[in-house]
């Protein structure tokens, strides 16, 4: 399984019993190979023990010459398959309601989870969505929580609740993991009314409106770039309106169960163009 712009590769593996383990080596230029990006995985093994999700057994890194610079990861091996080959299906998921449940507990307990990490501080929110919907566009977080960061359902596992890739969690915006969820979701409208019918309440909030414009902001960087025309085209024609949507906040106070503390400014993590091959 290659990862985005073939940056990492990841295979199953079985040691001498017969005892399965996913081994994952991840491809780096130098000069980005460290920071909380890098660690992401095995710093996530800190989180609570009731989040589903593998847990990093062992790491390795080195050199390849003197252009790249490697990591491989040995994780344990989660029950099931992927929600969808792709982060956006086009397809209805059709996930029982006992798996909906699982996942806004899972949320609840990640978003209440302290931590010093950092997946976005305020400065990198408010470029993300005036670069992409003008300067107009109220961007202002309120509330921020621990999040997944990159909660897409090719990082979503059934039928029993696993989450994958664990690179950019932290403190972020409330309501990133449910927001990014459902921008991924905008292929498929049955798809879209179950996250909306099972995070409204976070969706709605006022931190919530400004994530889901975060969320539509950074995934539209990377689909346009990738000249994913489909999934752009559909995420512009989704019903977050910045200048409509959040001209309506001003007024509007609610009281939301987020912890309210900023996160510290984030390290650089997300070079705009990173075009190297995961070595073989």
């Amino acid at each position: 399984m290659f990862g985005w712009r073939l940056r990492s590769i990841g295979t199953r593996v079985r040691d001498a019993s017969g005892t399965g383990y996913w081994l994952r080596v991840v491809s780096e230029f130098p000069q980005w190979a460290h920071g909380e990006f890098w660690t992401g995985n095995t710093d996530a093994n800190t989180l609570p023990a009731s989040i589903p999700k593998p847990y990093v057994l062992g790491c390795c890194e080195w050199n390849e010459r003197d252009w790249r610079h490697q990591r491989a990861e040995l994780s344990t091996l989660l029950p099931g398959d992927p929600c969808s080959t792709t982060d956006a299906p086009t397809t209805d998921l059709n996930l029982p309601p006992a798996w909906w449940a699982d996942l806004r507990r899972t949320l609840a307990t990640l978003a209440a989870t302290p931590t010093l990490r950092t997946h976005a501080d305020q400065q990198r929110v408010s470029r993300r969505i005036r670069d992409t919907f003008g300067d107009h566009v109220e961007s202002h977080i309120e509330q921020w929580e621990t999040v997944h960061g990159d909660l897409h359902w090719n990082n979503l596992l059934h039928p029993q609740l696993g989450v994958l890739a664990w690179e950019g969690w932290g403190r972020g915006p409330a309501g990133t993991d449910a927001a990014t969820l459902l921008c991924s979701s905008v292929l498929n409208p049955a798809t879209y009314r179950a996250v909306r019918s099972g995070f409204g309440d976070v969706l709605d909030s006022p931190t919530g409106r400004v994530a889901q414009l975060y969320a539509a902001a950074r995934l539209l960087h990377r689909v346009e770039t990738d000249h994913r025309h489909e999934f752009a085209a559909a995420l512009r024609r989704t019903r977050i309106r910045p200048a409509q949507r959040v001209g309506t906040l001003a007024g509007e106070r609610r009281t939301i169960r987020h912890t309210s503390q900023a996160p510290r400014p984030a390290q650089a993590r997300e070079p705009p163009q990173r075009r190297g091959l995961p070595a073989t």
